[in-house]
């Protein structure tokens, strides 16, 4: 339905307690900090304890939103959780966190994007809310990296944490949204690329679980091209330019990509946020996470257009643009 806004209500997130240092894995494996923040920017990590679960970062991170939001879980009648790293094969993680929310309506289901599972799942959610289906989602991106990182391998095992975040959004007719909700979503997939970023185990291959495979290089150099494409597709659907977004909000990989896309986009730094040195590569979590920060400190404040952009495994990527 042509007449409904998906409007971003609330937003939170969680990190587990325990943090990794770069100088903590220095110890462990060939490598330094002064290495690890020359190449990707991270500081650090946050491990989940043992026990913890994706479900239960996504739990936390939900809660956080509907409290910013000011709804109780009840109003809640949509659940769309990306994740790469769920608790079980089946049923999904998204089922798990609604029963503990206690809602016993609507519909709870995961994706898989990897990396880009945040802008998938708001653009999945932004796509039910608008048929009239639904009226209040919960947008979630939980991760639990350091369950299938190969902690030996230093090109990999220095770039991931875990984490979560979440959003709700609201279906409102575009009257009363005064401008504000998702304006346009834009989601890619080459499957070609599949290999250069993968998990080398799963139920129908090996049986196993497996640990996470990265061509670091080639992830790189597909990276920028990749985000530009589809923000310069977010900008030619709505008319707006790198000079008139007010930030620029992308996943949290690695900096070098983060700075890269921006210059080439002609994204000014100071719109730019920027969290990966405080987390690394929390995969679906990341944008929600580096909403958070923002959106708590005072940057992101209502009324302004707001950019997403990710690209993760598969290869996948994508954009959204809101009005916050």
């Amino acid at each position: 339905m042509s007449g409904i806004r998906s409007v971003a209500r609330g937003i939170g997130s969680y990190l587990p307690e325990r943090v990794v240092t770069n100088a903590e894995l220095s110890e462990r494996i060939d490598t330094s900090d002064e290495w690890i923040v020359q190449r990707t920017g991270i500081r650090q990590r946050h491990v989940a304890a043992e026990g913890e679960c994706t479900s239960d970062l996504a739990l936390v991170a939900a809660r956080r939103a509907l409290t910013d939001a000011g709804f109780k879980a009840s109003d809640i009648d949509l659940i769309v959780l990306a994740t790469a790293t769920p608790d079980q094969t089946f049923p999904a993680t998204a089922v798990t966190v609604q029963a503990e929310l206690g809602i016993t309506r609507g519909a709870a289901f995961d994706v898989q994007a990897v990396c880009s599972g945040f802008v998938f799942a708001l653009a999945t959610a932004d796509a039910l809310l608008k048929t009239g289906a639904f009226e209040r989602a919960l947008v979630i991106g939980a991760e639990t990296f350091s369950r299938i990182l190969d902690w030996e391998d230093r090109g990999t095992c220095v770039l991931f944490g875990d984490g979560a975040g979440a959003m709700v959004i609201e279906a409102v007719q575009e009257d009363d949204a005064r401008g504000a909700g998702v304006l346009t979503t834009h989601l890619r997939s080459d499957g070609r690329h599949r290999n250069k970023l993968y998990v080398d185990g799963g139920p129908s291959s090996t049986g196993t679980v497996g640990h996470l495979r990265m061509e670091g290089r080639e992830v790189f150099k597909h990276a920028v091209g990749m985000i530009t494409d589809v923000i310069t597709d977010a900008f030619a659907a709505t008319g707006e330019t790198a000079e008139s977004i007010d930030w620029f909000v992308p996943h949290q990989a690695n900096r070098r990509i983060i700075d890269a896309s921006a210059q080439k986009l002609g994204i000014a730094p100071e719109k730019v946020v920027t969290t990966v040195d405080l987390h690394g590569n929390t995969s679906a979590a990341s944008i929600p996470l580096a909403l958070d920060v923002a959106w708590r400190d005072g940057r992101i404040r209502r009324g302004q257009l707001v950019l997403l952009e990710a690209m993760g495994g598969g290869f996948t990527w994508g954009s959204a643009l809101l009005r916050w």
